[in-house]
């Protein structure tokens, strides 16, 4: 059954600006995201993408611009309430010395759920990630795939409003990456989860989003479905970076 979108925002971003080290990281950005929506943010190195990400996720704080979660202003510094509510998955798996099951409860135990509650919901991500048995086992001991998946079980176990995954797949080897990528469409399709997905692979996007925006120079260059950014001519900085952007 496929997925009901809300028309309401989620999370918005208006005239968001960042400024590090008295350089200019984002201009002006203008995003917005509704829940069970998954996005892809794309662009050449050093367009933002990442910064965007934080910002977004409440790691970082920007410079001007008006950031609302439901409709209200998001108050600084975060609340703790306001925090849980969205989890992050790097490139780096960044696992406890722990076993997998261990991992994948931590966040459950931090909240204080009842023992049998965060069992059962552990075994359910574990299972949908296809490392059930894997857990006993030490996370040390995983290969770069099985600790990946173990990095998204834990996030997705919170059950967060939005889940932000900063190039996910970028370590693992080619295998790993399809099996995981063609796992993680199937909890999107089924799921109702709501993500913003960084990758420098196209086809990445292609299966994980329905909605790509890019960046360039730390500005929305363009937005729209992935099919429709091929559209560009090569000649408009759009084009050029999409066709450079297939053949990397």
């Amino acid at each position: 059954m496929p997925i009901t979108k809300h028309s309401e925002t989620l999370l918005k971003a208006e005239n968001l600006s960042w400024v590090k080290k008295n350089k200019p990281i984002l201009q002006g950005i203008n995003f917005s995201l509704v829940p069970s929506e998954h996005v892809g943010l794309i662009g050449p190195n050093g367009s933002g993408k990442s910064s965007l990400l934080k910002i977004l996720s409440f790691l970082e704080t920007p410079t001007s611009g008006r950031l609302t979660f439901q409709g209200g202003n998001v108050p600084r510094p975060i609340p703790l309430a306001l925090r849980r509510k969205i989890a992050v998955v790097f490139q780096e798996p960044l696992l406890f010395d722990a076993s997998v099951q261990e991992n994948v409860a931590t966040g459950l135990t931090i909240r204080g759920l009842h023992r049998k509650q965060t069992r059962r919901r552990v075994q359910e991500w574990l299972e949908r990630f296809g490392i059930s048995h894997l857990s006993k086992q030490h996370a040390r001991s995983l290969s770069g795939g099985e600790a990946q998946r173990v990095s998204l079980a834990r996030a997705f176990v919170l059950e967060p409003d939005i889940i932000f995954l900063d190039e996910p797949f970028s370590a693992l080897d080619a295998p790993a990456k399809e099996a995981l990528v063609a796992d993680l469409a199937s909890i999107f399709a089924k799921a109702q989860t709501t993500a913003v997905l960084i990758s420098h692979d196209f086809n990445d996007i292609l299966r994980l989003t329905e909605r790509t925006v890019i960046l360039l120079d730390g500005k929305v260059a363009a937005e729209g479905s992935p099919s429709e950014l091929l559209h560009f001519p090569e000649s408009h900085p759009i084009g050029k970076f999409m066709a450079h952007w297939q053949k990397a």
